[in-house]
This record gives C-alpha cells, structure tokens and sequence, in this order.
C-alpha cells in the first residue's frame, strides 16, 4: 500500500527545510567574508528539521522546540541507531539563539561552525537513509 500522499508531502517539506538551512550554513562559510555565527545557527536548524522529518514520518509527536536533545531522543526511541548521532548534535541547540542578537559573545571559530556543517550534513544523510524513497527530496 503506497503511503498517504500528504503525508509525503509534509515529511518531504521537513526534509527540503533540512536541506535549505544545510545549505545556507554552506554558503555562509564559503562566503568571501564567512559568518560562522549564522552558519551554527542554520546548522541547529537543519538538525532540527530533520529530526522533526524523522518523528513526522513514524508518527511521533513533537512540541515547537528548538532542543535537540529532546527531539534526538525521540528518534533514538525509534531507531537505537541514531544514538551517537543525536549525542553529538545536542550541543548544537544553543544556536538556536546564540549569537542572534547584538551584544553576544564573541563570534565563534570558522572551525566550529565547519564541524557543526559536517554534522549537520550526517544527520540529515542519517535520517534520509531511513526514509522511505518516496519522501526523498
């Protein structure tokens, strides 16, 4: 039986969310002058997003947050194999609002945000893996 064509639609919405905020974490750093700042945030936000793709998909509900503890912890609830992953990814929440406003802490290393990209880039590839092709971007 083919699966719910909306509810496709939606997962496939989480996961091409996922993928811009990857991809303008990317652009940020290749940029000519690379905001590290914002590139963790929209790293946060990808991990995120593609977590939330994740619970969508098995039926999991979620509340508005931004933290990835919680969120990576209803996904290893799902898929054990997720844990080291979602570990990792648990300190990234706080970029949901650090460096956001003037008056923060000094702006973080270019390596930083670099390693936040690259796992940004793991969770995402992680979760598609365990996606039906169908909600493939």
């Amino acid at each position: 039986m083919s699966p719910d064509p909306a509810k496709v639609a939606e997962c496939r919405a989480w996961l091409d969310r996922a993928w811009a905020d990857r991809d303008s974490a990317a652009i940020l750093l290749g940029a000519a002058r690379p905001r590290p700042d914002t590139a963790l945030f929209h790293c946060q936000q990808a991990v995120e997003k593609a977590w939330k793709a994740f619970l969508f998909w098995h039926d999991v509900p979620f509340r508005r947050t931004h933290d990835l503890r919680e969120l990576g912890a209803a996904c290893v609830a799902v898929d054990g194999s997720l844990r080291l992953l979602a570990e990792q990814a648990e300190d990234l929440t706080q970029f949901a609002w650090l460096f956001r406003y003037p008056g923060e802490p000094e702006e973080p290393p270019l390596q930083e945000a670099e390693e936040a990209l690259a796992l940004g880039r793991a969770v995402y590839a992680a979760v598609l893996a365990r996606l039906p092709a169908e909600v493939q971007p």
